[in-house]
């Protein structure tokens, strides 16, 4: 079944992910308390993981662990990593999770750098992004601020969102949903097949993570109030394409407003101008 499929890929990703972090903390043999405390706070501050109940999480350590014991070699670990991780946010995200661990006392060891450029390498990690993880960890920050989800994929997102509310895609909404990403200004760098993954990872998370927690991806991705207001005029668009909004369009409408902070009379206008 889908939700069965979509639900194993979750877990695949997750240990995929802990054993990333892992890796790097075994680098150099020695296993630092601080290390273990990064391995588990990036874990908890990642939406990749939320609602992982701490049992299952202790669990899924322990199988990542006894998974990485009984590895051939380094190359068979790295293999089924990349098949684990096929997309390159993740193979970025299980890089930067690496990363945070091994830099968790400020300094990397030599073993530890060396193991991040065999991972760098494995993956497909770019110089440029390398750069750009390392320093958001040298100044404290969030994996979040140089993994976040692109803009488009948000707006993207949101649409599916809107289309998806009464089970169905309908013709308008769908012709609506491909006129935006040909015409809409804030699609003008996004190619068709960008355009389409974006569209196939935003009908993915919702159909693995749930609403809920999608619409805080969203909150927390689109966080200006210009970026909220451009969302939901897309919204308003899917969801008034064929003419008169669902009953579960209407209230998905009514909950992203909640969830973007939008004041009544702006909704009003959006609704109008659409």
């Amino acid at each position: 079944m889908p939700g069965e499929h979509a639900l194993k890929a979750r877990q695949e990703r997750n240990a995929a992910l802990i054993e990333s972090m892992l890796l790097a903390a075994i680098a150099d043999g020695n296993v630092s308390d601080i290390e273990l405390q990064t391995l588990l706070r990036r874990i908890l501050e990642r939406p990749e993981f939320e609602g992982t109940r701490p049992e299952e999480l202790n669990a899924m350590v322990e199988r990542s662990v006894e998974r990485l014991s009984q590895a051939k070699n380094l190359d068979a670990i790295l293999k089924s990593l990349r098949e684990r991780l096929p997309d390159h946010k993740n193979r970025m995200l299980a890089f930067g999770l690496a990363a945070a661990v091994a830099f968790a006392d400020q300094r990397a060891t030599r073993d530890e750098l060396g193991l991040l450029k065999t991972i760098q390498a494995a993956l497909g990690i770019s110089e440029d992004e390398v750069a750009q993880i390392i320093d958001v960890l040298e100044q404290g920050g969030s994996l979040s601020e140089a993994l976040g989800d692109p803009l488009e994929r948000l707006y993207a997102e949101v649409m599916v969102l809107v289309s998806a509310a009464d089970g169905q895609l309908k013709e308008a909404e769908a012709r609506a949903l491909v006129e935006s990403f040909a015409a809409d200004p804030l699609f003008q760098d996004v190619s068709a097949e960008r355009a389409q993954t974006f569209v196939s990872e935003a009908v993915e998370a919702l159909a693995s993570e749930g609403l809920p927690r999608r619409l805080q991806v969203l909150a927390r991705g689109l966080s200006t109030h210009k970026q909220r207001l451009a969302a939901f005029r897309l919204a308003v668009k899917i969801a008034q394409a064929s003419g008169k909004p669902s009953a579960g369009e209407l209230h998905l409408l009514e909950v992203l407003q909640a969830t973007f902070g939008l004041a009544d009379d702006e909704v009003a206008r959006l609704r109008h101008q659409a």
